[in-house]
Formats: structure tokens, sequence, C-alpha cells
């Protein structure tokens, strides 16, 4: 349960008992019954591309990709960089987002929690209060949706993939 090992105690016991009660996977199907569609590349950065353009006008976004290399287990679940190049007299950066790949099979909630998290780092860098006022404006259900995921995450541990 090290992915929802933060949250009070009383939620990791409600989850602790569906898994005892072996209900955790028809919790999981009946809030998320699909996986989405947007299995390569070119899919999710149209995805990504939609949420951007909504929300983020003013930045840029040069690549979006899944990438293998990420590992669930180091906490990380998708990746934003900034390159900065020097062309000429000018600085110029490019936008990146990286979701780590045991994201082409989930559902779509989960997909848009991640893509809606690492674009509010273009805007706000820490993992503040402002941060999450933002990333709660773009989904207003991003907590419930993370804890879900998290939630999710132990499954795939205890019992492996259900998408």
């Amino acid at each position: 349960m090290k992915y929802i090992n933060h949250y009070p105690k009383d939620l990791q016991d409600k989850i602790r008992v569906l898994i005892e009660k072996e209900k955790l996977s028809s919790y999981i199907k009946t809030k998320y019954p699909t996986a989405h569609t947007y299995t390569n590349d070119k899919s999710l950065y149209s995805y990504v591309m939609d949420f951007k353009n909504e929300y983020f006008k003013k930045y840029q976004v040069s690549k979006v990709m899944y990438d293998g290399k990420i590992n669930v287990i180091n906490n990380a679940l998708g990746m934003h960089s900034i390159i900065s190049r020097v062309q000429g007299g000018k600085l110029k950066s490019k936008n990146e987002i990286r979701v780590a790949s045991v994201f082409k099979n989930m559902p779509e909630e989960f997909l848009e929690m991640i893509v809606v998290h690492e674009l509010s780092h273009f805007k706000e860098k820490e993992h503040d209060k402002a941060f999450y006022n933002l990333c709660t404006f773009v989904m207003p259900s991003y907590h419930q949706v993370e804890f879900d995921l998290r939630v999710y995450l132990t499954h795939v541990d205890l019992f492996g993939k259900l998408y």
C-alpha cells in the first residue's frame, strides 16, 4: 500500500478491506469501466494539445510521448522538461512532456490527471498550493482521480493490470 501510505488511516483501512474481500477490482472497474484509445504518441500529442490550447495558451509544447523508461516505482508518472538552447543571440526553450508507458492502457481520467499535472508545471514549478489550485481549476476532480490512480497502482502491485 505504498502508493496511499500518506493518506489518512481511515481511507487506507477502506482500501485494505476492499483488498481483503477481493472487491478492489470491482471498485475500480465500476468507477472507470474502460481504457482510453490514445495508445500512440501521435494521438497522445493531439490529446495534450487540446488541453494546452484551452488552458495553457501561452506555453509551447514541442514534444509529447509515451516513455517506457519512466518508472512508477520512483514516484514518476510523467515528466515535463524545459530545454533551453542558444540560437544566435537568443535563448530558445522547448517544452516536452513524457508520460509513463503504463498509461497507454488505463482509463482516460487517469491520463487526463497526468496531462493536467505536467502542463501545470509549465506555469507553477513547485508542488505548492498554487500548483494544486491550477490543477483543480483545469480538472475539478483532480484529487479524487489522483487517489483512485494510486488505488489502481496498488491493485497492479497486488493483482496485476485490469485494462
